[in-house]
């Protein structure tokens, strides 16, 4: 299930019809499809995981969604980085099979990774970077990253 600030809680298939409509509109738009994941630790001990999904209309605004995962299981910075670009990627390569039909996954995926060249992940980008890239996606890091560092962060 997917939560959305217009739209409230969705499913699958209610996902795919405000998205197909929401590109409807405007078939002169260009549209930027956009994932990306932020954690936040939890007192717990855990990590709160939000992966936000962004339909973005170029210059005209745009319409979002989000879902979270709690993980209950401590982790260093490596494991939780490598588990926010799983989730991303996983939410991409579910977006694409949810559109295969309608064309609307023909659109490049852009994938946000909460990483940059300043910081204890910097020593990360190469290998986060290559993993998505190898995966068929466009990679996007800090401070271009915002479908992670802006939306997805608003959440956890």
């Amino acid at each position: 299930m997917f939560q959305s600030p217009t739209h409230g809680e969705v499913d699958l298939e209610k996902l795919r019809h405000i998205v197909s409509s929401y590109m409807a509109e405007d078939k002169k738009a260009k549209y930027e499809i956009i994932v990306g994941t932020d954690s936040q630790k939890i007192e717990k001990g855990g990590y709160d995981f939000v992966s936000a999904l962004v339909i973005h209309r170029i210059g005209l605004g745009g319409i979002y969604f989000w879902k979270r995962e709690i993980n209950n299981k401590k982790m260093g910075l490596k494991e939780r980085i490598y588990r926010e670009a799983t989730m991303s990627l996983q939410t991409s390569e579910n977006f694409v099979e949810l559109f295969k039909t309608n064309g609307i996954s023909r659109y490049d995926i852009q994938i946000h990774v909460d990483i940059g060249p300043n910081g204890e992940t910097r020593t990360m980008i190469n290998e986060i970077s290559g993993m998505i890239r190898g995966s068929g996606y466009e990679v996007k890091i800090k401070p271009y990253s915002y479908g992670a560092s802006k939306v997805a962060d608003r959440y956890t």
